[in-house]
């Protein structure tokens, strides 16, 4: 039986599962002769979407609600007619998310999920999976947040599987396959950790607190490492990290 530690396998050897559409329970294993990756030391913001993030006011959270983020990439609507998300895989990385190796970004406005994304986390290698927006630019604004937190992770390679004339803008690259393998290989032997602690949660209130200020061992200033108290829910940190 596929499990999720077959499905880590898989990323680490450099392919990844895809379905037919929803209602095929099967899965395909892809491993693309070109690779669409975004360099993060040379990830790219427009210039009008830079000012329009910089003043954005949602909420971003990682983490908090994995699986409504994927199954809202698997939505579909007049304009994607298909996914190739199934409930095989709902469940897989659902699974994944479960033992810290898949993570989401959450956009919220107040408390409605307006955007996100998805991938899978390994060593220093994210791949990215899917990314869904129900507002102008949420799904935008949830990859800047995510690679400003690959980078002040120190992560080294940011796979987005295919090109993607959508995040060309971005700074996407296509690489020949053994390139890749290069690459995840050097990006594997990097031990890393996604910063889910420099995000903020939203509490059942609704209200918008720092998840390190919940914990008691946390609650002394003089006791909190600096690295934690910076917050990648900030634009305005985000946008320093990425200068």
């Amino acid at each position: 039986m596929f499990g999720p530690l077959n499905l880590l396998e898989l990323y680490q050897n450099g392919v990844f599962p895809m379905a037919e559409n929803a209602d095929d329970p099967n899965l395909m294993i892809i491993d693309p002769e070109f690779r669409g990756i975004i360099p993060l030391d040379e990830f790219h913001i427009p210039r009008r979407l830079k000012r329009e993030f910089a003043k954005h006011t949602y909420n971003v959270t990682a983490n908090q609600d994995f699986k409504r983020v994927i199954e809202a990439c698997a939505e579909t609507n007049n304009k994607r007619r298909e996914t190739w998300i199934n409930a095989p895989i709902v469940s897989l990385y659902c699974a994944l998310n479960a033992m810290g190796k898949a993570h989401s970004i959450e956009v919220w406005d107040k408390e409605k999920l307006i955007g996100g994304l998805y991938g899978v986390s390994l060593g220093g290698a994210f791949f990215g999976e899917s990314m869904f927006s129900r507002a102008t630019n949420a799904s935008k604004y949830a990859l800047i947040h995510l690679v400003a937190a690959l980078k002040f992770a120190n992560y080294q390679l940011l796979d987005a599987q295919f090109y993607n004339p959508h995040l060309e803008q971005f700074g996407l690259i296509e690489i020949p396959r053994d390139y890749f393998q290069q690459m995840l290989k050097t990006a594997l032997e990097i031990e890393t950790n996604f910063p889910i602690k420099n995000f903020k949660t939203i509490a059942p209130q609704g209200l918008l607190v720092a998840e390190q200020q919940q914990s008691p061992e946390m609650a002394s200033p003089q006791r909190q490492d600096q690295h934690l108290l910076e917050n990648l829910s900030s634009p305005s940190f985000c946008l320093s990290l990425l200068q």
